[in-house]
């Protein structure tokens, strides 16, 4: 495996060094960026064998450093590894759920090893799509990705495969045969407070009650003070969520509230029957968790030594960590070591198994990173 890194900003124009080629270019940047025809005329013409993947980013990871409104574009070419790249868009499908059934449709076949998936992170529901991409994926195959993001706005996001990115598109890239090694690990560091409750009525990844109560009201008597920075301070109290089906502990970030139906929206689902636990940050285990997903992503297979490691952590861990968010990044260098080149985006969800046994889920407000070893 082959690597070149690159990171382009405003006004720059792109032509990679090394004119070798590759079989995999992944582009994370602001929205701004990838925006600029240009730019993505000068990446295509750079890497024209390639498959492309532009993903708009709440920030963007580049080696051992955090960006805002720039590309950081890694290269990449296999030694042994076949790709195979599919593109969707969640306006050709009735739901998500069927748009993940779809994207695993395109790209299932022999020697399917893993799937590395981006989707816009505004119009797809990320809990219905993972839920779709698992009930078709043989259970060999592992699924690892995440949501688009456009800063802390919130507002619309951009992805692409081999064009100019725009709304809606979900992008999927097989690996196959049996010389690629992947690992993986996915940790928060939030610490939970009060009681365990229910969730007693809720729509999808809008939640109107919690123990029979109104779930909006009771988020505020939580809060306390911070009620009346509400949406912005729910990115410090997100919520624990154990998954009735599963057994699974996930995290939700609320996006917003609604004061005339008292309800709230979540980045991912919270079915009825779930158990909740109200949360808030740690600095310290925050950055702490980067440690233990690297670490994770090491001992989860034996005398792994990444070439590549793709980090997706949450726009609500660099917004609360803010001056200290390189730490984390700093963190898992620690852990992979300086051989390993490191590449991401934050991000509006993180998909990922939560540990080697379990399976994929749609994660908000961790650390998720992806190693990739080619034998």
């Amino acid at each position: 495996m082959k690597i070149q890194q690159y990171l382009i900003a405003r006004g720059e124009s792109f032509s990679p060094a090394d004119k070798s080629g590759a079989d995999l270019v992944l582009a994370f940047g602001s929205k701004e960026m990838l925006a600029d025809y240009a730019v993505i005329d000068q990446i295509a013409a750079s890497y024209p064998e390639a498959a492309k993947v532009y993903c708009s980013s709440a920030g963007e990871i580049y080696k051992n450093e955090v960006l805002d409104d720039t590309i950081s574009l890694t290269a990449i070419k296999f030694d042994k590894t076949i790709l195979k790249s599919s593109s969707i868009n969640i306006r050709d499908f009735k739901d998500s759920y069927s748009s993940g059934q779809a994207l695993i449709g395109g790209l299932n076949g022999d020697g399917l090893r893993h799937v590395l998936v981006f989707s816009d992170g505004a119009l797809v529901n990320g809990s219905e799509l993972v839920r779709g991409m698992m009930s078709v994926t043989p259970e060999n195959v592992t699924v690892t990705g995440g949501l688009a993001g456009d800063a802390a706005r919130f507002e619309s996001t951009l992805t692409g495969l081999n064009g100019y990115p725009g709304h809606g598109n979900i992008i999927g890239i097989g690996f196959y045969g049996a010389h690629l090694r992947i690992s993986h690990g996915s940790y928060g560091g939030w610490d939970s407070f009060g009681l365990e409750k229910t969730v007693t009525k809720s729509n999808a990844n809008v939640l109107f009650e919690i123990d029979g109560k109104n779930a909006l009201q009771s988020y505020k008597n939580y809060l306390g003070k911070y009620a009346e920075e509400l949406p912005g301070s729910a990115l410090l109290f997100p919520l624990a969520v154990t998954l009735e089906e599963s057994g699974e502990t996930v995290v939700r970030t609320i996006l917003s509230i609604n004061e005339n139906d008292q309800s709230m929206v979540f980045a991912g689902d919270l079915p009825v029957g779930s158990k909740v636990r109200f949360m808030k940050a740690n600095f310290d285990r925050l950055i702490d968790a980067a440690s233990l997903a690297a670490r994770t992503s090491l001992t989860s297979i034996h005398d792994m030594n990444p070439q590549l490691a793709i980090l997706i952590s949450c726009v609500g861990r660099k917004l609360i960590l803010s001056s200290r968010i390189e730490e984390e990044v700093e963190a898992v260098r620690d852990i992979l070591g300086t051989k390993t080149a490191i590449t991401g985006f934050y991000s509006y969800g993180e998909i990922s198994p939560v540990n080697e046994s379990a399976r994929c889920e749609l994660h908000n407000q961790t650390m998720t990173i992806t190693c990739f070893e080619e034998a």
